[in-house]
């Protein structure tokens, strides 16, 4: 028989989300226990591109994305591409995607996610010194690569739209990168952001974001939360293995959310991005921050003792094998950068939470405050974390917020 456990705040998600939330919680005074089946921070928290992108305020949604939206979603090839098996399943996300993607809700959609990152950086040096990690927080900033010159030529109108959301950025001529990047191949010019960080080592980081949770006092009910049912004497979530009935629940299960979400009475239009990574082992990486060859859609990313190539965009659910194709894709893209790259280290795949608006869920059930959802942070969840880890946090206490969470309430759609 599984024994009934209790706890002021359950935080159902191990992710670099939920160990953020759990840590500011315990650290405001609450008992709160972490439920997570697996090692904490060893999904997509581990396999991103390690930036902190304060700079990252478009949605992935806009006026452009529409336009070409068929070409880029059937073609194989593209950095944002589906499972042609998962088309029937995702047909009311992608609509709703296109409806964000039009222009006043894009604008909308952008003037959140920059209210959202603005704090981002100074919030990740706090959280960073707080747990020990300042060693892995590099002050470089992080470059846009445009390889043609027509490319670059575009990139001025897209700038000018992050200035205007409060971006700091420096476009690059061909020489400015070459000075900046010198390992890059010559390429048009590029977009560089100063005031964005990176880490060096995301998993390394997580890591003691996960030991500073447990030192904190928050055990690990090491569980899945399949079930979740309001009663008389709180939450009770129920797995196998758990039993657990706590005054407030925290979602903050990444990809894994949705269904938690229905049963807490919020039918939430989550879905899943298919996240991919290749590294390749070498003393000292050839980049000195990370680098986006933007028309290629992913980083290459100078981590500790290796380089990795993370990212693309596949739409395609939490069931199906890792795509041969997006990996073997990823590779030609790292080896037309880097020719000499032999075969991969290692390769990865993971499960990115996904939105059509590209804004995350944050902010208390439509059907009852003892439920606060924390969740669906798509390309920012590494970003947003210690800002998700705050607004719950204020959440809970009854505190108004530091920012509006209107754009972000579970009900929006």
């Amino acid at each position: 028989m599984i024994e009934r456990q209790t706890a002021e705040i359950a935080v159902v998600g191990g992710g670099v989300v939920g160990l953020a939330c759990a840590l500011r919680l315990a650290q405001d005074g609450h008992e709160v226990a972490l439920i997570e089946p697996g090692t904490p921070g060893m999904g997509a928290s581990w396999g991103n591109a390690g930036t902190i992108a304060d700079y990252a305020v478009m949605p992935v949604g806009t006026p452009d994305v529409l336009k070409t939206l068929p070409a880029l979603l059937f073609d194989r090839n593209s950095p944002l591409a589906i499972r042609r098996a998962a088309i029937g399943a995702l047909a009311p996300w992608l609509l709703r995607f296109a409806w964000q993607s039009l222009p006043r809700q894009a604008a909308a959609n952008a003037a959140a996610i920059a209210t959202l990152v603005r704090d981002a950086v100074p919030l990740w040096s706090e959280l960073a010194a707080g747990i020990g990690g300042q060693a892995i927080l590099q002050r470089r900033g992080a470059v846009y690569v445009y390889e043609r010159a027509a490319a670059l030529q575009a990139a001025g109108a897209d700038m000018a739209r992050r200035r205007a959301l409060g971006v700091t950025v420096d476009l690059l001529d061909a020489a400015g990168l070459a000075a900046l990047e010198p390992g890059l191949p010559p390429a048009a010019g590029g977009a560089f952001f100063p005031n964005a960080v990176f880490l060096s080592d995301p998993g390394r980081m997580v890591g003691l974001l996960a030991q500073a949770v447990a030192a904190a006092g928050v055990p690990h009910i090491r569980a899945r939360a399949d079930r979740l049912a309001r009663g008389p004497d709180g939450i009770h979530l129920s797995g196998h293995g758990l039993h657990l009935t706590a005054r407030r629940v925290v979602i903050a299960a990444g990809a894994h959310s949705r269904d938690l979400a229905r049963q807490a009475g919020d039918r939430v239009p989550l879905d899943t991005e298919r996240g991919y990574h290749l590294e390749w082992d070498m003393p000292v990486p050839r980049l000195s921050r990370p680098c986006c060859p933007t028309a290629r859609g992913f980083y290459l990313c100078p981590m500790d003792g290796r380089l990795r190539a993370a990212g693309t965009v596949e739409l395609g659910g939490l069931t199906a094998p890792p795509s041969p194709h997006r990996l073997a894709r990823l590779q030609a893209g790292a080896q037309a950068i880097f020719p000499d790259l032999g075969p991969p280290s290692r390769s990865w795949m993971g499960f990115r939470p996904s939105l059509p608006d590209s804004l995350p869920v944050i902010g208390p059930s439509q059907a009852g405050p003892e439920v606060i959802h924390a969740y669906g942070h798509g390309h920012i969840g590494l970003t947003l974390a210690p800002v998700t880890a705050r607004l719950v946090a204020a959440v809970v206490a009854g505190r108004m917020p530091d920012r509006d969470l209107a754009p972000l309430r579970p009900g929006r759609f």
